[in-house]
């Protein structure tokens, strides 16, 4: 589904922020994206929704090179990824149903479509009862539900999430990463970036680990371990 071949990313001349990496990504997978940072992980994951062009190699989603992909094609792409951000990136002048329902709205789909899609993922991030709620009425947590209900709402096929517990205490961190196994098993592929050992440990899943931006370990399961 998603293949990084002899992947390197320079910038202003002698910045490497990754170096010849490579792995593959099967649909339902769930990834733990681990390192130090700096170690290239935001990189490697701009790189997937065409943020950024790798210097060498290339990016495949669906064996379509990413890079390479015209305007159309590429906004096609980016619908089939949602995006989890360690700052949730919410409208603080929208509730928590507003906010979900607003990509929808830039997508000029109907009311009808936009009262139904967002109930239904308001309820699987277990949120129905705040959906009224603005921002600044939400904890930390009921934050990063609600931008995890909004990266559902266009039914992608992968979600990726960039240090999505970085500003969460661990009851928070705990509730985020069950929330995320769920939406694995319900068949979205996920991948994770994160350095939090403890998560990576509890998901017990798939871990590549990176360190000055190359690819040093891909693990099926096992413990993290900072390098």
């Amino acid at each position: 589904m998603i293949s990084y071949r002899n992947v390197t990313k320079i910038y202003s001349g002698k910045d490497v922020a990754l170096e010849d990496v490579s792995f593959d990504i099967a649909k339902g997978e769930f990834v733990s994206l681990v390192g130090k940072s700096g170690a290239g992980k935001t990189t490697l994951l701009r790189l997937l929704l065409a943020e950024e062009r790798p210097t060498q190699g290339q990016v495949m989603f669906d064996e379509l090179v990413v890079h390479t992909l015209r305007s159309s094609h590429l906004l096609q792409l980016r619908r089939s990824i949602g995006m989890i951000f360690q700052d949730y990136k919410l409208l603080n002048s929208k509730t928590a149903y507003e906010n979900v329902a607003y990509v929808m709205e830039v997508l000029g789909l109907g009311e009808e479509t936009i009262a139904r899609d967002v109930k239904e993922v308001l309820e699987i991030v277990g949120l129905s009862d705040r959906a009224g709620h603005y921002p600044s009425q939400l904890s930390g947590g009921e934050k990063q539900r609600v931008a995890i209900a909004r990266a559902l709402i266009h039914r992608p096929r992968v979600i990726v999430a960039d240090e999505p517990t970085g500003n969460l205490d661990p009851y928070h961190t705990l509730d985020i990463v069950r929330l995320l196994l769920k939406i694995n098993e319900l068949g979205t592929t996920v991948l994770l970036a994160t350095h939090n050992k403890e998560i990576v440990n509890r998901i017990g899943r798939r871990v590549l680990t990176l360190a000055d931006g190359k690819l040093v370990r891909d693990e099926q399961e096992g413990k993290f371990i900072v390098l």
